[in-house]
């Protein structure tokens, strides 16, 4: 299968419905509480912002290393420089259900050699990974709020589902050989599902499902720090575990809702227990839109540059290299 490119007209429309988009969430954010959202950005001061930028880029540091980890599992030696070129374009599809949209990875990847059911078994592992450490963090609050704990119970659930799948190497196995149906789509479809879930399942072995899970936590907990930071420069004194309880809900309810980029559940879950902690509602608004503005749309715009000046996406002819 030959890898689809996105030059030409593919390439600006997914650099034009991403601009509108973030213009679309900038100029409601902006119109439903301009001055309360500059206010904010006053009392949090520049060196607040650049710190938060900062920390969400430890959070992609991290979740980079992660992938680079899964990559070497299933046998391939991407060079850092041209995976993290290929990483950080995703994060332009990050506003996607689900963020689906990253699996353009994939895409991109194919043309150094790695096949699609592998790079899609990297994504699903990421996924996984991601909620593994979003549920963990969440449950820092459970002894300060209750009313989250069905949302955990949630994710939970979909872990256990995802881990259970993942463990049944035969059942998986058999289905793979019975679905080798060719010509046949929905056979088909079936037999490049249950062939990720195997490739997968290497990526979750105990040792290395302990290793990733510490790299995503670390990740996370980054941003949420960064929530932490802001909450505080605003005057409103929490401490880090209500905030990284609150921005680690919010994430889940994004990921459970699916959502594009969880945008609209996410914001309405931050703020919903920013106000239940007594936070000021234009308080709550403007530091639930300060911290996305520093986390999402700072990796959506860092994957737009990353998109529109990677060779993979162009189509420009690539060295001949080969995997592990």
């Amino acid at each position: 299968m030959s890898a689809v490119l996105l030059s030409g007209w593919r390439l600006r429309a997914v650099m034009l419905s991403v601009v509108a988009a973030v213009a679309l969430y900038l100029g409601v954010s902006l119109w439903a509480g301009a001055p309360e959202v500059w206010h904010a950005l006053r009392m949090v001061g520049i060196g607040g912002v650049l710190l938060a930028l900062a920390l969400s880029l430890v959070n992609y540091s991290l979740r980079f290393a992660r992938w680079q980890l899964y990559l070497r599992t299933l046998g391939h030696r991407v060079s850092a420089a041209a995976s993290l070129h290929i990483y950080v374009s995703g994060f332009a599809l990050t506003t996607t259900p689900g963020k689906a949209g990253e699996a353009l990875r994939g895409v991109l990847l194919k043309r150094r050699h790695v096949p699609y059911p592998d790079s899609f078994a990297a994504f699903v592992s990421e996924r996984l990974s991601d909620l593994i450490a979003v549920v963990l963090l969440s449950m820092l609050g459970l002894t300060l709020v209750a009313q989250g704990t069905w949302l955990i119970l949630i994710g939970a659930a979909c872990i256990l589902a995802a881990l259970v799948v993942l463990a049944w190497r035969r059942p998986l196995a058999w289905l793979q050989t019975v679905s080798d149906r060719p010509g046949q789509r929905l056979w088909r479809s079936l037999h490049h599902l249950v062939t990720v879930l195997l490739q997968a399942r290497r990526c979750h072995r105990p040792r290395l499902l302990a290793g990733a899970t510490t790299l995503s936590v670390f990740a996370w907990s980054a941003e949420a720090l960064a929530f932490w930071w802001i909450l505080n420069a605003m005057g409103f004194e929490t401490g880090f575990a209500f905030a990284a309880f609150a921005f680690a809900l919010a994430m889940l309810a994004g990921a459970l809702s699916f959502l594009p980029g969880g945008l609209g559940s996410t914001e309405a879950v931050m703020v919903a227990l920013l106000l239940w902690a007594d936070m000021p509602p234009a308080d709550a608004v403007a530091a639930t839109m300060l911290i996305r503005f520093t986390t999402l749309w700072f990796a959506v715009i860092l994957g737009l540059i990353a998109l529109v000046t990677n060779p993979e996406a162009r189509g420009h002819k690539l060295p001949d290299q080969h995997h592990a």
